[in-house]
């Protein structure tokens, strides 16, 4: 009981650390790099910021108000936990908007979409790791996705094409290209902070010379491999089917020994999103 009082406590203390952090670093790009330019992202975010531009109103508070109905479906879609913690981390970014003063880094508009995304970027994916976000769109496009069968990148597009077309007739053409860029630096450190700067590939391989396969994975490249049981289509016949997460850099070398023991074999690759234990990182064996 005192093990798991004390898991608590920590992961609750590294998720606050994350989520503090997440607002420092959104704060920032916001403050030092798109307000003082009058630029603008997509999302949650890029609404609160064009209401911000067309009507003069404090962004510290539209940040909240425009987000409160994507809180109430996090309540719905995911659980009460999170849509309090979002709340909070909210509620701390309109705070921070409010009372912290950092300089305005730069004029350059290249550096402001770049940078400006970045911290942005990454105040969000540091808030989702902490268990929270403070931009509802996936939110919304979690609950979209259920109703229409649309995959959520689709719907986050489609949200922000809205968004950056509202900005060309309020703004300019040029503010709306601009914010397109911002929305890119910004989705790009997103994932980086999300999903980790090396990207793992699982890779499905079929071969009747399985064995040596699995020994060339183990043994040559230090990965795991898990074995799955199962039969040929055509004549039923017992397979053994091999399964392996290597690093996006290690794909070509995966199929160069692949090809070395069995030309016909049979491999699917996928993107896999997040790994944990396991045999991920490399192992040498002697």
């Amino acid at each position: 009981m005192k093990k798991i009082i004390k898991f608590d406590i920590v992961r609750n203390a590294k998720d606050l650390i994350l989520i503090g952090v997440g607002i420092v670093s959104a704060s920032f790009g916001l403050k030092g790099f798109l307000l003082p330019n009058n630029f603008i992202d997509g999302g949650v975010t890029g609404i609160s910021l064009l209401i911000s531009e067309v009507t003069s109103l404090p962004l510290s508070i539209l940040i909240l108000i425009v987000n409160i109905p994507f809180i109430i479906m996090g309540f719905k879609q995911v659980s009460a936990k999170f849509a309090i913690k979002s709340l909070l981390a909210i509620t701390g970014l309109g705070i921070a908007l409010a009372v912290l003063n950092y300089p305005t880094i730069t004029n350059d508009k290249l550096l402001i979409s770049v940078f400006g995304g970045f911290f942005l970027g990454m105040g969000i994916g540091l808030c989702i790791r902490g268990g929270c976000v403070i931009d509802g769109t996936e939110i919304l496009a979690m609950a979209v996705s259920k109703k229409t069968g649309r995959t959520i990148g689709d719907i986050i597009l489609i949200f922000n094409i809205v968004i950056f077309s509202v900005a060309i007739f309020l703004l300019s053409v040029e503010v709306a290209l601009y914010a397109i860029l911002t929305y890119f630096s910004a989705s790009k450190t997103l994932d980086y902070i999300l999903h980790g700067i090396e990207e793992y590939i699982g890779v499905t391989i079929i071969s009747d010379h399985h064995q040596k396969i699995k020994k060339q994975i183990i043994e040559e490249m230090g990965r795991g491999v898990t074995i799955y049981k199962g039969k040929k289509g055509l004549n039923e016949t017992e397979i053994d089917i091999l399964y392996t997460i290597v690093s996006r850099l290690e794909t070509n070398k995966l199929k160069e020994e692949i090809n070395n023991i069995d030309p016909n074999a049979f491999v699917i690759e996928d993107p896999v999103n997040d790994t944990r234990g396991g045999m991920i990182k490399k192992k040498t064996y002697h």
